[in-house]
């Protein structure tokens, strides 16, 4: 038989970005070239934020016209610095003290880096080989750090967000099991979810993707502490029961994103058990605690959890994206699998070859798993621990800081690593409370000199630092306290000339 000659195509322009055996210098030069911007940038910095605002920025990225490449890889960096790394937000800082967004560690940078280069898609085995049994090794370390237990299983997500949903799948599956589609049709609509008032917005998110009824989501008010209470819970199972509702879950959680706190996960875990409620909790904060060296215990009752959301990309030092949903019982999981002849033939089940598609609600997805395998095997679990104790650590003195100055008042203390407090001196109306806050805040972030989150309690503004870099110092703290008093103190001696100007130590 004679085989077929082998034409090679002519080269091209296009053919020489192609990464591959012959481009290996360029790609080394080009990925050397883009670090160093970021490097660079990331040296000089001077605060964590320019300041700069979007129709200030809009006309310079509008005015680019993408069907007239650069042709060259450092004209395109020279205009990415231009529109993107000049202005970034740098989560590295020392004054980033807003959102839930952490500073990453290097060795999860270098995991970055080879993830992106090889391009394994995590969907099934022949397109990932040993990607796909290091994020199973992954998920059964995670699982047992939370102790769900010989038959607990998982998969990696893209946040929060999606894990949540994901749980809340199967809860939902597992609350109609058995039931016929006609059924199905008719109990829909009666299903609720219990959730705290203090939770993640995603709850009420997933409940409008899974089709459940409007007011599907039930809230419990919290206490002062912003804990959910178990009592609480427990009367409304009963009460959805005597209405003829079912509760297809309980989502509680450890570390909300506006206080930080936790709830008495043993306590509900109790409840649930005798209901026979589904318990989820929404971990994506609080799983750094799984790997504190000091502070393991808040999380007492989790490993009762049917199902555990986990951000690695927020506690664990990861960059975006990197979570997980674990549950229980592996069984669970069957509710999100789908057998595509092209892709994981159900034959593939039986002759066990482990497709992670068979887990997950995404086809394609990135090896993101690689980035917390590097981390472990460089740090240790324990030293993501002692950072994310560090912050918690300088979070607990940025309460005691802010609570012994009378310009502010704070809440509850987080036993996290978020503090929630607000500008107002003695004497200060609370509706110019609520615009001075809001102003200082706005007025910070367009110093560029620090940036801070905000929320609303009660119908107050309130201010917010979440702290996630353990390289914040009480200097740092201390600073940024002072700027918000500067900015709010002016701002209401402007508007209230009846308000006494506030002394600052910011001159």
């Amino acid at each position: 038989m004679t085989l077929p000659v082998h034409t090679v195509p002519p080269p091209s322009a296009a053919r020489a970005h192609l990464f591959h055996d012959g481009t290996v210098d360029d790609y080394r030069a080009a990925v050397t070239a883009g670090a160093d911007r970021v490097a660079r940038r990331v040296a000089e910095a001077t605060g964590p934020f320019t300041g700069v605002r979007p129709e200030q920025l809009a006309p310079l990225v509008d005015a680019i016209d993408l069907d007239r490449p650069l042709r060259d890889t450092t004209a395109a960096l020279d205009e990415l610095d231009e529109v993107y790394l000049r202005d970034a937000v740098w989560f590295h800082h020392p004054r980033y003290l807003a959102h839930l967004n952490c500073p990453v560690v290097i060795p999860a940078l270098l995991g970055e880096a080879v993830l992106s280069a090889v391009n394994s898609s995590m969907d099934t085995w022949d397109q990932s080989a040993g990607a796909t049994l290091i994020e199973r090794r992954l998920i059964d370390w995670t699982a047992a750090r939370i102790g769900l237990g010989p038959a607990a299983d998982g998969v990696f997500t893209s946040g929060g967000t999606q894990s949540n949903l994901h749980a809340l799948l199967l809860a939902r599956e597992e609350a109609l099991a058995g039931a016929s589609p006609t059924d199905r049709r008719i109990l829909l609509p009666h299903l609720r979810i219990i959730t705290s008032a203090a939770g993640h917005f995603s709850v009420q998110k997933a409940a409008k993707l899974l089709g459940l009824a409007p007011d599907a989501v039930v809230v419990v008010q919290t206490g002062p502490d912003r804990r959910m209470r178990a009592g609480a819970v427990r009367h409304e199972i009963n009460r959805c029961r005597r209405a003829g509702l079912t509760v297809l879950a309980v989502v509680a959680t450890a570390g909300t994103t506006d206080f930080g706190t936790i709830d008495p996960l043993d306590e509900i875990a109790e409840v649930c058990a005798t209901s026979g409620v589904w318990l989820h909790v929404d971990a994506a904060y609080g799983c750094g605690l799984l790997v504190s060296p000091t502070r393991r215990h808040l999380l007492d009752g989790i490993e009762r959890a049917d199902s555990v959301t986990v951000d690695y990309h927020k506690s664990f030092f990861q960059p975006v994206s990197s979570s997980a949903v674990l549950v229980r019982d592996r069984r669970t999981l069957r509710h999100a699998t789908w057998h595509a002849d092209y892709l994981n033939p159900a034959r593939m089940v039986a002759e066990r070859i482990p497709n992670q598609v068979d887990k997950s609600l995404q086809t394609t997805r990135r090896f993101d798993a690689l980035k917390l395998w590097l981390t472990l095997r460089v740090m240790g679990p324990d030293g993501i621990g002692e950072l994310f104790d560090e912050v918690c650590d300088r979070a607990a003195q940025a309460w005691q800081l802010a609570a012994a100055d009378p310009r502010f008042e704070v809440l509850t203390a987080s036993a996290l690593s978020t503090v929630v407090f607000r500008w107002r001196p003695a004497g200060t109306p609370a509706e110019l409370a609520d615009a001075a806050n809001l102003h200082a805040r706005s007025a910070l972030a367009a110093s560029g000199l620090a940036v801070v989150a905000g929320t609303k309690v009660d119908g107050r503004q309130y201010l917010k630092f979440t702290v996630l870099n353990p390289a914040t110092s009480t200097d740092d703290v201390a600073y940024v306290l002072d700027l918000i008093a500067e900015h709010a103190g002016r701002y209401a001696h402007t508007h209230a000339v009846s308000t006494p100007a506030v002394p600052c130590r910011v001159g």
